[in-house]
């Protein structure tokens, strides 16, 4: 390879920057010569649009926090235990229907001989109704056993 090309390439880099340069310059010289932009006047409808008037506000703030709030969509599961052998699930689903909407419920039962472990697990469709569930039904008699409940954890 000659050594000519490598001159020659360089010098196309460095005309290159060059350029490069210049038109930078120029362009900071234009918006110089331009000043700064024109300020926007507005008035203070345009500017706020439609906001309430601060009476208005507090009325919308006291109406909302007045009305009544949707029950939370967050299902909990509850451990119930010291099950008599011979509750059965319609019974769990029963007691604890009277509190909220209960979407499962199971007891679990012993693989080789299917009776009941005396323990089993309630989920209702809210936390808020599991909560109650939990103050009222811990330690009450079902099937003649008290009971244990508690929020389910994970093993």
């Amino acid at each position: 390879m000659a050594r000519n090309s490598y001159s020659q390439g360089k010098r196309q880099r460095e005309a290159e920057k060059a350029r490069k340069k210049r038109e930078k310059a120029e362009r900071r010289a234009e918006r110089r010569e331009m000043g700064a932009a024109e300020v926007e006047i507005v008035t203070a409808e345009e500017a706020l649009g439609t906001a309430p008037s601060p009476t208005e506000a507090m009325r919308q703030m006291e109406l909302r926090a007045a009305a009544p709030r949707a029950a939370s969509g967050i299902p909990c599961r509850l451990f119930v235990g010291s099950l008599n052998w011979d509750t059965t699930v319609e019974t769990l689903r029963e007691v604890f229907g009277k509190f909220g909407t209960v979407t499962d419920a199971a007891i679990l039962t012993d693989r080789g001989t299917g009776r009941s472990r005396g323990f089993g697990f309630v989920t209702f469709a809210n936390r808020k109704d599991a909560a109650r569930a939990v103050e009222t039904l811990d330690g009450s008699e079902v099937d003649g056993r008290e009971i244990v409940v508690n929020v389910a954890t994970e093993r």
